[in-house]
């Protein structure tokens, strides 16, 4: 007699593998060298405003992971482009959100909660006059962005608000918006 082999089905919550997510926290903790993660992103200009980012892959835990994507990025006619792909400003913007959003996504499914709907609408204000050195007590980017968080789903509102603290105090991107990054930059002319 053939005894029946249980197979354990991974438990997804909002699409992220929650077994997964939790072995990734505990090896984490178990051994620090396992959160080391380096990112790179090679750009190469493509004529008028236009330029290719390029991502290759990144190393986590030591480890090098490799992927494959490309983001275009461009300028409105306005600024110079030919307003093909979004600007510089918009990827942001943009990275932003999405650091965000994976942060509810991911929270949510640790705590069992169900997302029905989340949008995140971010937007932020620009004077030219620094951008192009015609003032220099103008601020050439954005002094403040202002987004609002829009949610649904099985929790409740307390919840929720939990959930938006952490999300805030754990975003890469909001961290890195918020603080001071150091830049250390190295000029090669060919």
């Amino acid at each position: 007699m053939i005894a029946n082999a249980q197979i354990n089905e991974p438990n997804i919550v909002n699409g992220v593998n929650v077994d997964d997510l939790f072995a990734l926290i505990e090896g984490v903790r178990g051994d620090a060298s396992k959160a080391a993660t380096s990112w790179r992103v090679a750009t190469t200009w493509q004529g008028q405003t236009r330029s290719r980012a390029e991502v290759e892959g990144f190393a986590i835990g030591g480890q090098e992971v490799s992927r494959r994507f490309t983001i275009d990025i461009d300028e409105p006619c306005e600024l110079g482009g030919s307003n093909q792909f979004a600007n510089p400003q918009e990827h942001l913007i943009a990275a932003l959100n999405a650091c965000i959003t994976v942060g509810y996504v991911a929270q949510c499914a640790v705590r069992g909660i169900t997302l029905q709907s989340l949008e995140i609408e971010t937007e932020g204000d620009i004077d030219l006059r620094g951008f192009l050195g015609i003032d220099a007590d103008v601020a050439n980017g954005y002094e403040s962005l202002r987004y609002t968080v829009r949610i649904k789903g099985s929790a409740t509102k307390q919840q929720f608000a939990e959930i938006h603290d952490a999300v805030m105090a754990t975003s890469p991107n909001v961290y890195n918006l918020a603080n001071a990054v150091a830049l250390k930059s190295t000029l090669l002319v060919e």
